[in-house]
């Protein structure tokens, strides 16, 4: 479950993309126009150390972008490059956030989520200590046998574009920043799978994984 802050956040998160996704070169948009949500899911860390959530989002009339982020508390070493920028949360402080492509906590919730079928976090408020669940804006499925994940550690390379490939000691996983882009289904490989999200009246593959 992800636990969500009835917070401020300044800058916020779609201030912070609407400067950083024209320097990407995958990015087909409005480099001028302001970056909208469409929607979001969230994985949860199992260490509770670290917020994963991936936004959905366009500029203009733009396509939609698949944008993973990371929360953190303090910089991830040596992932300079994948930093989107800071925020100061009201609750939390000073957050790091990144381009969760380059993070290892958010490469393993991925796995799991299209190699196992986890699905995604269940997000909720504490209000008055009571519990609110926040119903989800979209529904993510795999079709995988729900195979055994093996442990997915580091990182080890990532090749960034509109199929953005994460390669891992144990899996490889394929994001498509643009779902609604020609992507030829997943790479072969042991359990090889794809994850599919839904939202409004849209069904679009969102990446695809393998055991290597």
């Amino acid at each position: 479950m992800a636990l969500l802050h009835l917070a401020e956040i300044r800058p916020t998160k779609l201030e912070l993309l609407t400067a950083w996704l024209p320097s990407r070169g995958w990015y087909q948009g409005d480099a001028a126009a302001e970056v909208v949500r469409v929607a979001a899911y969230r994985f949860d860390d199992p260490a509770g150390e670290v917020g994963i959530e991936t936004l959905l989002v366009r500029a203009g009339a733009g396509p939609v972008h698949q944008v993973p982020l990371t929360y953190r508390g303090a910089p991830l070493p040596s992932a300079d490059a994948w930093l989107i920028g800071t925020t100061e949360h009201s609750v939390l402080g000073t957050r790091w956030v990144y381009d969760a492509c380059a993070d290892p906590v958010y490469a393993a919730a991925l796995a799991d989520a299209v190699l196992a079928g986890t699905g995604q976090a269940e997000e909720y408020f504490e209000v008055d200590g009571h519990r609110e669940v926040r119903a989800p804006n979209m529904e993510i499925t795999s079709d995988s046998g729900r195979i055994d994940v093996p442990t997915v550690g580091a990182v080890r390379r990532v090749v960034d574009g509109t199929l953005t490939v994460i390669v891992t000691d144990t899996v490889e996983l394929t994001l498509l920043r643009r779902p609604d882009a020609t992507a030829g289904g997943p790479p072969a490989g042991v359990g090889a799978a794809t994850l599919t999200g839904a939202w409004d009246d849209v069904t679009m593959p969102l990446a695809y994984a393998s055991v290597r």
